[in-house]
Parts: C-alpha cells; sequence; structure tokens
C-alpha cells in the first residue's frame, strides 16, 4: 500500500508515493531524492549531522518519519545558497575555519541558520555553543563553529535592519 506525501523541499513542491510508511526524513532526502547533503552520522538522533529545516524549525531528520511532515516545507543544505552567493552562515563557516573534514558542516550550518532564524542565537558564545549542543564535531572545530554563528547573526541582524530602514 503506498501513502502519497506532499512536501516543498527547497522551494520546489514534490509528490512522493512512499510504499513503507516507517521512511525516514533523512532516508527519503538522500535515497529517493539525491540530496545527499543531508548527511546519515549516527542515525540516533544523537549527532546532528542530519539535521534540517521543518516548516523553519531544526529536527535530527533521522528520527522524523516522512509520513509524519505530509504538507511541510523543507530546507536542506542545497537549498540555503542562491545561485553562486552562499548564505551568511555558510560565508561564515568559511572565514572562521568552521569545518575541518566536512562531514558534519551541512548539519552545523542548517543548525546555526536555525538557531539564528529561531532568534535564539544572540551575541552571547556560551550561549551559541548550549543551542549548538546537539551538533557533533568529531574534529573539535567548535571555536571557528561559535565564531562563524556569532558573525552571521551579526551580520544577519544588520542586513534586516537595513533593508527595514
Amino acid at each position: 500500500m503506498n501513502h502519497s506525501i506532499s512536501l516543498t523541499i527547497n522551494g520546489v513542491l514534490r509528490e512522493v508515493a512512499l510504499a513503507d510508511p516507517r521512511v525516514t526524513l533523512l532516508d527519503l532526502l538522500r535515497e529517493r531524492l539525491d540530496l545527499t547533503g543531508t548527511k546519515k552520522g549516527c542515525d540516533r538522533g544523537q549527532c546532528g549531522a542530519c539535521t534540517i529545516l521543518v516548516d523553519g524549525r531544526r529536527i535530527n531528520s533521522c528520527l522524523a518519519l516522512a509520513l509524519s511532515h505530509d504538507g511541510a516545507e523543507i530546507t536542506t543544505i542545497e537549498g540555503v545558497a542562491r545561485g553562486d552567493q552562499l548564505h551568511p552562515v555558510q560565508a561564515a563557516f568559511i572565514a572562521h575555519d568552521g569545518f575541518q573534514c566536512g562531514f558534519c558542516t551541512p548539519g552545523q550550518i542548517m543548525s546555526a541558520i536555525g538557531l539564528i532564524e529561531e532568534g535564539q542565537a544572540g551575541d552571547d558564545p556560551e550561549r551559541v555553543r548550549e543551542c549548538m549542543s546537539g551538533n557533533l564535531c568529531r574534529c573539535g572545530a567548535y571555536s571557528g563553529i561559535t565564531e562563524a554563528v556569532l558573525e552571521a547573526h551579526a551580520n544577519m541582524t544588520a542586513a534586516k535592519q537595513r533593508r527595514s530602514a
């Protein structure tokens, strides 16, 4: 028995038939839709490598059943840049060496974008570290990640203020 769901993924409406209702968003994105930027790390919701935005909120896609998100708007790492223009968080990660091997980087970036959009970032490095604690980096690039989030938050806030002035 197939279950049909509609998802808007990176701005594109996708109709998907699921033969198995136990398919996670992570497996749907990677295996069926070829959006492999979202990584499968622990597959238990403990590492954050699979972080995506669903309706603007960060989630671990390895723990989310695709069927439960019918009608949702999903953003993956593939959907944050605008052509050749990087998202401010991506640019800040590069500027602050917020990555080493790069495996966790997509999840880190998606978590940082969600954190900033949720209004949780602020300008306190300890708060950023706490709010990003669900994303693990085996290489230990935490200092650069924290600096990148703080810079991206400042840049995005300044840009928003310029637009509203």
